[in-house]
């Protein structure tokens, strides 16, 4: 059975319980494999990206029909950090839902003269967004060659400098290390682990640290970050004083040199 995300951000949590620590976070307009009903109003899931969780009965739409309609939809990705799918094509109608970067709409014929585009929500309502908020919807790499693919992710890890550290996040409501990592690649299409390590069954693979560019991925112990070239990296950080996503150096004659993440890197991860 199948179940399609309904709330702008549906929290997966370790246990059927919102008293436990959060695993994940799915978004708007996501599809879902139901593993298992639990009878307490949450079920265990699996996301497409293979990492699961329980989710919560209230953010899931249920009903072959909905699922395999919303499954046959053109679909679009909301790149703007916070959009708002509006009632009627102008400001001042009423939000119908807000989303975050990452949610799904499926839009309907082009855009009009103002750029206000009509979108089909998973649950069958139509409301309007600026078109210039929404993104292609990749399911498989971007055609691009690499040094535009490798300048793609690393423009939308930027994308979130100053969203606040949230231990199993991946919106700019608050999002942790993999959830920055692993959301820069999935909105250009490549699927990898959530997680802080390089796991067997997908691209990411080990390579020296001497070899590492923009796009590359950095791994401490429980930690990941993205390199940027230049001996600078972005990641999500609950350290005092950073306290989410911020850019850091791997320069000791740096400013915002991190001695700790510096000495303490296991691997160096690319998919090239």
């Amino acid at each position: 059975m199948k179940a399609i995300v309904t709330s702008p951000i549906c929290p997966l949590m370790t246990r059927p319980s919102h008293q436990c620590r959060r695993g994940d976070e799915a978004l708007f307009g996501m599809t879902l494999e139901v593993l298992e009903d639990t009878r307490t109003g949450w079920y265990q899931v699996e996301a497409p990206y293979r990492y699961g969780g329980y989710a919560p009965a209230e953010c899931l739409l249920f009903g072959d029909s909905g699922v395999r309609r919303w499954a046959d939809l053109p679909k679009q990705v909301v790149c703007k950090a916070i959009c708002d799918v509006l009632s009627g094509p102008a400001v001042e109608f009423w939000p119908l839902v807000t989303l975050t970067r990452g949610a799904l709409v499926s839009p309907v014929g082009a855009p009009d003269e103002r750029g206000w585009q009509r979108v089909v929500l998973p649950d069958g309502r139509e409301g309007y967004t600026k078109c210039s908020f929404l993104c292609e919807y990749y399911k498989k790499p971007f055609p691009a060659e690499e040094n535009a693919f490798r300048a793609a992710v690393t423009a939308t890890a930027r994308s979130y400098l100053g969203v606040h550290y949230r231990w199993g996040g991946k919106t700019p409501m608050g999002i942790d290390c993999s959830g920055l990592t692993s959301m820069s690649y999935l909105l250009s299409g490549v699927v990898i682990y959530r997680d802080a390590e390089i796991r067997e069954g997908f691209p990411v693979h080990p390579i020296p640290r001497p070899s590492m560019r923009p796009g590359d991925l950095l791994y401490f112990p429980g930690h990941t970050a993205m390199y940027l070239g230049e001996g600078r990296y972005i990641h999500s950080t609950a350290r005092c004083g950073s306290d989410g996503v911020v850019i850091n150096s791997l320069r000791p004659e740096d400013p915002d040199y991190r001695e700790d993440l510096d000495k303490g890197m296991t691997a160096v991860g690319s998919i090239f």
